[in-house]
């Protein structure tokens, strides 16, 4: 039987608009509310909340973002599901208003506790929570289940123009691209990064490499980083801090069928991973030749389909 179902999120890089597109594909009726839409709606508001930020000490455009899902649920009517994603950016007060249009209300963490704690919002609030970070499920006995391959498998093929290709954003994982970024250059092995925002505390890799990364503050669209990955024979992926789940760039790998290097071991627990595709490396930088060389090799059937978005859904929504 078809259902309702609503999907809450801020959603940064647009990957959660593809659940609720899913989940009207398979007959549901789904809604996307996506807090990030919301703006102030004039200049006066902008004033007040920049005041009541520096003087009051209180965000008022987050609790408007807040109510504004509030609104957006009156207008629906009841869900049989709701999902919230990354919980911890609304607070108590308005979960417990969300809750009073559901029957069924669950979670979904893009990250670890140790980098966005929820624990407050744990007591009996959710009906379930699903993680994608194997400390977090052991440590709380949260639901397991890993990030999503949202594309389309593409079989086409584009002649790449490097070899190895990074894309990510201006924080730690910046220290860690710059031995891999040496070890390339010393194999003699064309590459392109590309580093996206600001952080002067990182400058001084800015000005030290800046011949061989692009710097850029503007976020790519989904088109254009998928583009940009097809650009190359081998994606770098590499894990932040307090983190232990699988990134997109596995499953948007998956899609495109292309390698990766990671520094996430974990990815070695998993039934797609094969060391001809994957090479996992540490703080010594140690990647044999072939690996370059070799062809990449394409992930089984029933494999591939369990990391799949509709697969996904299916077993979050219990459908």
């Amino acid at each position: 039987m078809p259902q309702k179902i609503c999907v809450i999120s801020f959603d940064h890089w647009n990957y959660d608009y593809h659940i609720a597109t899913t989940l009207n594909s398979l007959g549901h009726e789904a809604t996307h509310i996506k807090i990030g839409n919301y703006k102030h709606k004039n200049l006066k508001d902008q004033v007040i909340n920049s005041f009541s930020k520096v003087i009051l000490k209180k965000n008022l455009k987050k609790i408007k973002r807040q109510d504004y899902i509030i609104e957006c649920l009156n207008t629906l009517g009841p869900q049989d599901q709701i999902l919230v994603i990354n919980p911890e950016v609304i607070d108590l007060k308005h979960h417990a208003k969300i809750k009073k249009h559901t029957k069924r209300y669950i979670a979904y963490l893009y990250d670890s506790v140790a980098r966005n704690p929820i624990e407050h919002l744990l007591d009996g609030l959710f009906d379930s929570i699903f993680s994608f970070d194997k400390n977090d499920i052991n440590h709380y006995g949260f639901n397991h289940i890993s990030n999503y391959n949202y594309l389309e498998k593409i079989t086409s093929k584009i002649k790449p123009s490097f070899d190895v290709v990074y894309l990510g954003s201006f924080d730690e994982r910046l220290l860690k691209l710059i031995p891999i970024i040496e070890f390339l250059k010393a194999q003699k092995i064309s590459f392109k990064c590309i580093i996206v925002g600001k952080n002067k505390a990182l400058n001084y890799i800015k000005e030290e490499y800046g011949d061989v990364i692009e710097f850029t503050q503007n976020s790519l669209s989904q088109e254009q980083l998928i583009n940009f990955y097809r650009s190359g024979e081998t994606i770098i992926d590499l894990i932040r801090d307090e983190q232990t789940g699988l990134s997109f760039r596995f499953f948007e790998a998956m899609a495109i069928q292309k390698k990766i290097i990671t520094n996430n071991s974990n990815c070695k627990n998993y039934d797609f991973y094969d060391s001809n595709n994957i090479v996992v490396i540490d703080k010594k930088i140690d990647i044999k030749k072939t690996f370059f060389k070799s062809n990449y090799k394409a992930i089984p059937k029933n494999i591939y389909y369990k990391y799949t978005l509709e697969n996904w859904v299916k077993k979050v929504f219990n459908l």
